[in-house]
């Protein structure tokens, strides 16, 4: 799944910065690649572990 998402997002990013310094700049499709690349942020992230989670099994292992 990480090796789909990487790729969109940075296909995203490109298409929105082609947008800004296009002559013609279309708000909507810089909305939508903008859109993609919050998605695939929060796909990404929602995998990382928190910082607080080892002191957090360390007070479960406790109780």
């Amino acid at each position: 799944m990480k090796k789909l998402i990487i790729p969109m997002m940075i296909v995203a990013i490109l298409v929105a910065f082609f947008e800004q310094v296009s002559a013609e700049k279309n708000v909507y499709i810089t909305v939508i690649a903008i859109a993609l690349f919050m998605f695939g942020m929060m796909q990404l992230s929602a995998k990382t572990p928190s910082k607080n989670q080892d002191n957090q099994d360390k007070e479960e292992k406790d109780v």
